[in-house]
């Protein structure tokens, strides 16, 4: 296993040709990049003694957002304790860190994190906590990178939002139980066989997108969202998605963006629109507008999770009821066919938004 520490971006360099320092500055702290700190596992330098569980106690994790999260947790099961970071409906791209999270991950035996620049303006922090020898794990670090999107206006740099992909995300959840196992080697066969039960339940939730996505009529199969997080999504169940903004919600979009999304909204008579739980709904009401003068009425179809989940505690605060959730109220609201209350009739709002 590789034993490396984790190291600050250095090789923003070669970016520079796309547009000037100011892009370049802007790909480091965004989501849209692929220069994450290496993942550490262990280290020579720091504290040196890694996992708490080989002493008979819990391990300490600790996790970026929630869908890294809820993996995290499927695959440890008792064996540790684990802590999230990014509460609620915040907002990964943006996230920063305070005193208290930056100590958390410092007294852990680990850290995972999504990888891809997503944590973007964590990246110190992940060298910081890489320095003092503790590992640091980007979980997407292992996927085929021939899988990834790249989207064209940040040649060089992968879409890190891979949870939108059923099948893909469930290639991670391998990784964490490797992980989990160099940390704690007396337990890794019990994370082999809690990863493998999960990810069966990824399949076939993963089924269940494909086949309630694919009775959408082909003429209203167009996802139209507040920032572009669905791309995976598109890409995987066969939707065209439309977004007001670009990978990173550190974007802006301009009244032009604003008005040619219309254009294609009113010409292709698309039904329904898209919230997201993490996103302003500003640009989503001027989308509206714009319709509405046009003479075109275009509904909300409901509040997405795309780099957030539901609320903890509920069945839309785990990754599979964010995907249930968001795979049958698109299906729903564009004229496809699903369960009003989802894949396993546990979605908690039984009205239609």
């Amino acid at each position: 296993m590789r034993r490396q520490t984790c190291r600050p971006l250095t090789s923003t360099a070669r970016f520079v040709g796309l547009s000037g320092i100011a892009i370049v500055a802007a790909l480091v702290c965004g989501c849209s990049g692929s220069n994450d700190p290496a993942p550490t596992n262990g280290s020579s330098e720091g504290t040196g003694t890694v996992g708490a569980a080989s002493g008979g106690g819990k391990l300490n994790i600790v996790t970026t957002t929630a869908m890294v999260n809820d993996i995290v947790t499927a695959v440890a099961g008792d064996r540790a304790t684990v802590t999230g970071l990014i509460k609620g409906t915040q907002d990964p791209h943006m996230f920063t860190t305070g005193r208290n999270d930056v100590k958390a991950m410092l007294s852990a035996d680990a850290v995972f994190y999504t990888g891809l620049m997503l944590e973007g303006r964590m990246a110190d922090d992940f060298a910081l906590v890489g320095r003092k020898g503790k590992p640091v794990f980007p979980v997407t670090e292992r996927l085929d990178r021939e899988k990834l999107r790249e989207p064209p206006e940040f040649e060089g740099h992968w879409d890190p939002h891979v949870w939108m992909d059923v099948e893909l995300w469930s290639s991670c959840v391998g990784n964490v139980a490797t992980e989990l196992g160099a940390l704690d080697a007396s337990s890794s066969d019990d994370y082999q066989t809690r990863a493998d039960e999960y990810r069966k339940q990824l399949t076939e939730l993963d089924g269940y997108i494909r086949k309630v996505i694919a009775t959408i009529p082909k003429e209203q199969r167009f996802l139209v969202t507040a920032h572009d997080a669905f791309g995976y999504f598109a890409q995987a169940y066969g939707i065209e998605v439309k977004a007001i903004q670009g990978i990173s919600t550190d974007s802006q979009a301009a009244i032009s963006d604003i008005n040619s999304l219309v254009d294609f909204i009113v010409e292709n008579k698309v039904p329904a629109i898209f919230v997201e739980s993490s996103v302003s709904k500003k640009n989503i009401e001027a989308v509206i507008e714009g319709c509405e003068s046009r003479g075109w009425t275009l509904k909300v179809g409901a509040e997405l999770y795309s780099d957030a989940m539901g609320a903890p505690g509920t069945y839309e605060g785990t990754y599979i009821g964010m995907m249930d959730h968001n795979a049958t109220k698109i299906a729903r609201a564009l004229g496809g066919e699903a369960p009003e209350n989802g894949w396993q009739g546990k979605l908690s709002d039984k009205t239609e938004d």
